[in-house]
């Protein structure tokens, strides 16, 4: 039963992700770099679940993080 649980909330994850993904993309290349919380805040959604997305498009070599004392920066890959 957890099992499946765990594998519904990874289909959920990926389908509000890939609905997140391009307004994402769009964000950060418009403020140039950026931090979970504007992430966060764009998207109307918690920390975690920004600093989750942005940890997909890591992954997925869409962009860079650049970790700072105290705070990680955000930017489309290059």
């Amino acid at each position: 039963m957890s099992n499946n649980l765990s594998n519904k909330r990874s289909i959920i994850l990926s389908i509000h992700m890939n609905s997140h993904s391009k307004k994402m993309i769009e964000f950060i290349k418009k403020s140039r770099a950026v931090t979970s919380s504007d992430v966060a805040k764009f998207l109307k959604v918690s920390w975690n679940t920004a600093d989750r997305y942005l940890t997909e498009l890591l992954i997925e070599k869409k962009v860079d993080r650049i970790k700072k004392e105290g705070v990680t920066i955000w930017l489309i890959k290059e």
